[in-house]
């Protein structure tokens, strides 16, 4: 472990995604595909570096090219990936899409028999390493399976353990993917039991109904609040973002304007910039506004993790939005 803890340590998916390099096309009829390193925990500790913040991430790959493919992915980028082990039994997971303008991306998952990086131990997780970070970011999906969701809870716990450090951010990403679970009445329990260790939780309304059962935006940020955490961050897709906190502060921004070429990415870079205004100790306004400005950007672009913005782009959005104010 470095003796320094990271700003950002991430625990989650990871994948190849294989996305049509054609617009309007079904998988069917698509020929060409670009290859991109994929899976939401992987992209938000990509944003983040892109943003200059040191991160690591907690996952598993496949013992295969696609697996080594990953690696030199998230090395590229900047993300530590010590903590990315191969597993022999299983492949590297692939997705494709279907990229319909302006909101319709469906996403095709190969995860079986199982994926790698369900695969995550308890024993294997460097905790002292998880409670020193000063962001830690784990995912619904870490939860829909053994023995990743007993790790992802044993890592839960040592960020809340007596010994672990103040000051420290802990963000449960709802991330529903209904194909992973039997239904909403499986995966409730869990998502109840991983917020209660969680500072803040961050998801769309559909997860949020998940997590809460409610829907309504500022039901929904309560009901999360009532769990426990100290901020609750709904996202709304083209009604923009509400986030409120435990203290009463409330900030309901709108959407950034932006043609969509594809949506998948922007929650990642949305999730990697809202821990960067986090880290960076901003307003409550300026992180989501800046999170937005984020998360718009990669939705104008093909890809995910290369699609991630730098702090200039992030400003440079800003600054366009506002008529000349970041």
């Amino acid at each position: 472990m470095a003796t320094d803890p990271y700003d950002l340590i991430t625990m989650g998916r990871i994948g190849v995604d294989l996305y049509p390099l054609q617009t309007g096309v079904p998988l069917a009829r698509a020929e060409t595909f670009g290859k991109f390193l994929g899976g939401s925990a992987s992209n938000v500790a990509v944003a983040a570096a892109r943003l200059g913040r040191r991160t690591a991430l907690i996952t598993r790959t496949g013992a295969d090219p696609f697996g080594e493919y990953l690696h030199q992915e998230l090395r590229a980028f900047g993300v530590d990936d010590r903590w990315v082990t191969p597993v022999e039994a299983y492949p590297t997971p692939l997705t494709f899409c279907e990229i319909f303008p302006p909101d319709d991306f469906p996403l095709y998952f190969y995860r079986q028999p199982k994926a790698p990086d369900l695969e995550i131990h308890e024993h294997e997780l460097d905790l002292a390493a998880i409670a020193a970070a000063r962001v830690f970011w784990m995912t619904g999906t870490g939860l829909c399976a053994e023995p990743s969701r007993t790790a992802t809870l044993a890592a839960l716990a040592a960020r809340s353990a007596p010994t672990a450090h103040d000051g420290r951010l802990t963000v449960f990403d709802l991330d529903w993917r209904p194909m992973f679970w039997s239904g909403a009445d499986e995966a409730r329990p869990h998502y109840r039991a991983a917020l209660r260790h969680a500072t803040v939780a961050v998801g769309n309304l559909d997860e949020c109904e998940i997590a809460t059962g409610e829907r309504e935006p500022y039901a929904a940020a309560r009901a999360l609040l009532d769990a426990g955490v100290r901020l609750a961050v709904v996202k709304q897709g083209p009604k923009g973002v509400l986030a409120m906190t435990a203290d009463g502060d409330t900030a309901d921004v709108p959407p950034v304007p932006v043609e969509v070429v594809n949506g998948l990415g922007a929650g990642d870079a949305f999730g990697g910039a809202l821990c960067h205004g986090l880290l960076a100790g901003w307003d409550l306004e300026r992180t989501v506004r800046y999170a937005n400005a984020a998360g718009a950007i990669v939705a104008s672009r093909l890809a995910c993790s290369s699609a991630m913005p730098f702090p200039d782009e992030v400003e440079q959005a800003l600054t366009s939005e506002s008529g000349g104010t970041p």
